[in-house]
């Protein structure tokens, strides 16, 4: 049975904090494709596992804004021999809201489903994490991925999200799925404005108090950073924004952060803790 190596206290890693993203596809939003492809991919997590990476996020279909479904076939094709490649040397996760695809993953050495869908896009999907005995990270999302940032709205974005997460973890148990086992991700850009993005990692604290499982934060490179770090739109200049929202998010109390640029949030995560130590003895 998986469990994740965290202490429930403030989300404290045991294990590292890092989780690196090795994008299967030709569309990806960061890379624009370049680690489509085995070879690619695999030497790709290989170097992110170099660099510090404590787990390594497999993904065979785009979420981006807009983007497109791929079939469960080209899904399992893209994901499933990076995966069984890297499961060798690293604890693996496969990004997928498909039941087929994430059974065929853990048969290749896949230890974590992380579910954009949260369980929520097909049925089946929380009953191959309950009989695999994985690790399971449920995301927020409003609306789906072809749709989610075309008017997306709150009356309350951190309770409306809470609410969601804490709901998804109790199906998840409902369905057989170890409570040690569990993760959960707020979703920050999938069907959020910029202002609900802040919203979230504002009160990361209140969050990660309230679902009660260890919590998971993804907002790397994502569009809203360039809008208020005023970088653009060229996802590479948000590296330092991004490393921004690795120390906020420690520090506010995420377990594990997704980056793409592995190595400088690693050294980010060693600061923080370096300092968390420090404060704790002279307290």
């Amino acid at each position: 049975m998986f469990t994740w190596g965290f202490s429930r206290e403030r989300g404290t890693a045991v294990t590292g904090p890092v989780m690196g993203v090795v994008n299967v596809t030709p569309d990806s939003f960061s890379d624009g494709g370049r680690w489509f492809g085995t070879e690619a991919a695999r030497d790709h997590g290989a170097a992110l596992l170099a660099a510090g990476a404590a787990v390594l996020d497999v993904g065979g279909e785009s979420t981006r804004p807009g983007a497109e479904p791929v079939t469960v076939e080209d899904e399992i094709a893209r994901v499933v021999p990076v995966v069984a490649a890297l499961a060798e040397h690293a604890v693996v996760s496969v990004d997928t809201s498909k039941a087929a695809v994430a059974e065929a993953a853990i048969a290749a050495g896949a230890r974590v489903v992380n579910d954009v869908s949260a369980g929520r896009h097909d049925p089946d999907m929380l009953r191959v994490v309950a009989d695999s005995g994985v690790g399971f990270i449920a995301m927020h999302m409003q609306g789906e991925p072809r749709t989610m940032q075309r008017d997306p709205h709150y009356d309350d974005v951190v309770a409306e999200v809470v609410d969601h997460l804490r709901a998804r973890c109790d199906a998840a148990v409902a369905a057989g799925v170890d409570p040690g086992s569990l993760m959960v991700d707020p979703g920050i850009g999938f069907g959020k404005t910029v202002e609900h993005n802040v919203a979230l990692l504002a009160h990361l604290d209140t969050i990660v108090e309230r679902v009660e499982v260890p919590v998971l934060v993804g907002a790397s490179r994502k569009s809203f950073l360039g809008v208020i770090a005023g970088t653009g739109a060229d996802p590479a200049a948000r590296e330092a924004a991004t490393v921004a929202t690795t120390v906020w998010a420690l520090e506010h109390g995420a377990a594990m952060v997704r980056v793409h640029d592995v190595a400088a949030s690693v050294r980010a995560a060693a600061i923080v803790e370096r300092l968390r130590s420090v404060a704790a003895v002279a307290a």
